[in-house]
């Protein structure tokens, strides 16, 4: 619907296919014996049409192709680029400040690490509190979830069935 070349090109693809399909059906319906000048005609039109369509096709998939892969790096830009780079822009600036005096040395120097201020928790810090507080609480609503889920599967299970009509005796009766 965009005024876009691969717009275009799906449009002229749609065309050539329905072409390509009403000459097939053409040339399904006419006898190569009976009628063989015709026949002979619909199928070098039915192969040029086909091999219109396979390299359109490959160019479409390339487009595709490339169209993935751009998306594919804007999307990890946005979301594992950020968790990179923002730990080199943010290294020497704290987030937080601990209380002075609360805790020891070595606990001030493992928040402030790679290298914040020493007294306060480095972004790189802060990001794996975060993870972590976020993979908590994904697990928990699984967890939950799959608790809930799992109660009413049984609880289905245990509903009584209609009763199976009994199984036939091989026996053969007499009357």
């Amino acid at each position: 619907m965009l005024p876009t070349e691969t717009s275009k090109a799906g449009a002229e693809r749609k065309k050539l296919q329905i072409e390509y399909l009403n000459i097939r059906r053409d040339l399904n319906a006419t006898s190569s014996q009976d009628e063989f000048a015709k026949w002979a005609k619909l199928r070098r039109q039915h192969d040029k049409l086909q091999e219109q369509l396979e390299k359109m096709k490959a160019s479409n998939d390339a487009t595709k192709a490339k169209f993935d892969s751009t998306v594919g790096a804007v999307r990890w830009s946005a979301t594992r680029g950020l968790k990179i780079v923002l730990p080199f822009w943010y290294s020497k600036q704290a987030m937080f400040w601990l209380p002075e005096g609360w805790f020891p040395y070595y606990i001030e120097w493992i928040m402030s690490f790679p290298r914040a201020p020493l007294g306060s928790i480095s972004i790189v810090s802060w990001q794996l509190a975060c993870t972590g507080v976020i993979t908590l609480i994904s697990d928990t609503v699984t967890a939950i979830l799959g608790l809930m889920l799992g109660a009413r599967i049984q609880q289905r299970e245990k509903m009584p069935m209609k009763a199976k009509p009994a199984a036939r005796s091989s026996e053969k009766k007499e009357l």
